[in-house]
């Protein structure tokens, strides 16, 4: 027998273990070297693990729903009987990143196999090491898992037992159902949660008149289209209204290091998207770079990111880097919304629906009523970092690119 061992491949820069979701293929089946033979997830997305070498499966180390850290053997095949003519490639083990395993300059101690994820929510979350070991973990082997360890948070008392629910039965009235958090929405919550504890959040408004930004889409997104291949929504041509403000205001482009000391200022401008899923959750995918994109460029990148968040075909990469969060509530007929910051960025955007409202022009005639086009826009900031009068010159800064908005520029 010629063995190899294949192990789970580095994901993103920030993914240190994967949820086995499904396996695709069984011991005994033959496997072509790049076919893929399992499905993982990671905190937000789904990717697909391919076999690094053609031959014959003979061993699955896991079981579905099982974790597993990154850069761990998770299959053994026996390439002795290959008939593939394709060139096998030397099996690589991943190193775990020295910044994804130490959370702080005291390492989590312990003899018991606990993933950098675990280590890491231990040492944030300052658990007792001693209570978090005696979690009945329902990993392979009884490891212990990220969900076990996010169960133990939330009702200590019930989380050494394998998948009990957590019920608070005092406030349940006889008509009332439990329903368990998927791993997704339980994710969500921390991050949210973990937002409000670190940033003292603050809110500011304004509401630009878009009638001319409102005309000029309307009047070329066929062109657009027809020209770019893209369709032209009202989304690329905000993020390039607010790509020229950060480029105004570069200190709204920044994040607070874990010491909380320091200002890590970015240079790229990496614009995520909250965008909604058919399951009721919410991702945030980011165009990269997007002080480097014009109009169609970002109509592409917008476009791109978010048929793939909703036809679940992100990648790791794909949510990762972001630097400023824009959260459209207007999709939903909000007028506006005090939207939450997407850690460990320092500002975030929430855009409100477009309404046509009576408004006082002055002429030269004298004051007129007509009707104009106008929208909420409302950005909340880090307090810690970002000023009120930083904050309020950013979001009147981006109304102003709105409101002046050229109805005369081509496509």
């Amino acid at each position: 027998m010629n063995i190899i061992e294949l192990t789970i491949p580095k994901l993103g820069e920030s993914v240190s273990e994967v949820t086995l979701s499904k396996w695709l293929k069984q011991v005994g089946d033959f496997v072509n070297l790049d076919e893929i033979i399992a499905e993982v997830s990671t905190d937000k997305v789904d990717s697909d693990v391919p076999s690094t070498h053609a031959g014959k499966l003979i061993e699955l180390k896991y079981e579905e729903g099982d974790t597993i850290a990154i850069g761990e053997v998770f299959a053994v095949i026996d390439i002795s009987d290959s008939n593939s003519t394709n060139q096998i490639k030397e099996d690589v083990l991943v190193d775990i990143p020295v910044s994804d395993i130490q959370v702080t300059s005291t390492p989590v101690k312990t003899d018991k196999f606990l993933s950098p994820l675990v280590k890491r929510i231990i040492k944030e979350e300052n658990l007792n090491l001693d209570e978090v070991l005696q979690i009945q973990g329902s990993g392979h082997n009884g490891r212990i898992s990220k969900n076990d360890v996010l169960n133990y948070i939330s009702n200590p008392s019930k989380s050494n037992v394998a998948h009990q629910q957590v019920i608070a039965s005092s406030s349940l009235g006889g008509n009332s159902e439990i329903i368990e958090m998927d791993k997704m929405r339980l994710m969500i919550a921390k991050h949210m949660k973990n937002s409000k504890q670190t940033s003292p959040h603050v809110t500011a408004y304004v509401e630009p008149d878009v009638t001319n930004l409102v005309k000029w889409r309307e009047a070329n997104k066929d062109k657009f289209e027809a020209k770019y291949k893209q369709k032209l929504t009202f989304t690329p041509i905000l993020v390039d209204c607010v790509v020229r403000a950060i480029k105004d205001f570069p200190m709204i482009n920044v994040s607070v290091d874990d010491t909380e000391t320091k200002i890590i200022k970015h240079n790229d401008i990496n614009i995520g998207i909250a965008t909604a899923l058919p399951n009721n959750n919410l991702i945030v995918p980011v165009i990269k770079n997007a002080n480097t994109l014009n109009l169609e460029g970002l109509a592409k990148g917008v476009n791109t990111i978010v048929d793939k968040a909703r036809t679940n075909k992100l990648s790791p990469d794909d949510i990762s880097g972001g630097t400023f969060t824009i959260s459209n509530v207007g999709v939903f007929g909000n007028l506006m919304g005090t939207p939450i910051i997407n850690q460990p960025e320092v500002a975030i955007l929430a855009t409100g629906v477009i309404k046509k409202k009576p408004a006082v022009l002055e002429t030269e005639y004298g004051d007129i009523v007509v009707v104009r086009q106008f929208m909420y826009l409302s950005l909340s900031f880090d307090h810690r970092v970002v000023d009120g009068s930083l904050g309020g010159v950013f979001l009147k800064r981006i109304s102003d690119y709105m409101e002046n908005w050229d109805i005369n520029q081509s496509i």
